[in-house]
């Protein structure tokens, strides 16, 4: 019988599954968001969240632990460098699921796991983007505007 086994299978062999998880986890690190199914979500949550554990206890054996799940010294090094410092006041629950529908071709759940302080991170982000697209498009409007000024003199001068 099946009770309690909370191992979710996704349809792969233990090898095959053991490197998915990984890969997403290091995709989560590198990139602060990734979208994928609701139910790679939901199985990669837990190895996401052991993760910033161990990168919250800052240790070799902790650094090395995560090296041999996680396989990328980059990732590792991102971890413990810039992700688990962030959550230093956060007893847990590291990650959030966003639903967001269905995909279009087959109708699988889709959803964002993403880091949940890396949300004050992208607005601040945008904030930015969003102040340099201001100030060019004010410089940008200003000049199109005396372009559209000239070219209806051009036309009325051309209709006369």
């Amino acid at each position: 019988m099946r009770h309690q086994k909370k191992t979710i299978k996704l349809g792969r062999t233990a090898e095959h599954r053991k490197a998915l998880l990984a890969n997403q986890v290091c995709s989560l690190i590198e990139h602060q968001r990734i979208r994928t199914t609701l139910a790679k979500a939901k199985a990669v949550r837990p190895l996401a969240e052991k993760m910033v554990t161990l990168g919250r206890k800052g240790s070799i054996h902790a650094r090395r632990t995560a090296f041999a799940v996680l396989r990328q010294k980059d990732a590792v090094k991102k971890l413990f460098d810039e992700i688990a410092p962030r959550t230093a006041d956060r007893s847990g629950g590291y990650t959030r699921i966003v639903k967001l529908g269905q995909r279009k071709s087959d109708a699988a759940p889709v959803a964002y796991l993403e880091w949940v302080d890396a949300a004050i991170l992208v607005d601040q982000e945008i904030d930015q983007a969003a102040e340099k697209k201001t100030r060019k498009s004010k410089k940008e409007g200003e000049q199109s505007s005396g372009a559209e000024k000239k070219s209806k003199k051009a036309v009325a001068a051309a209709g006369t």
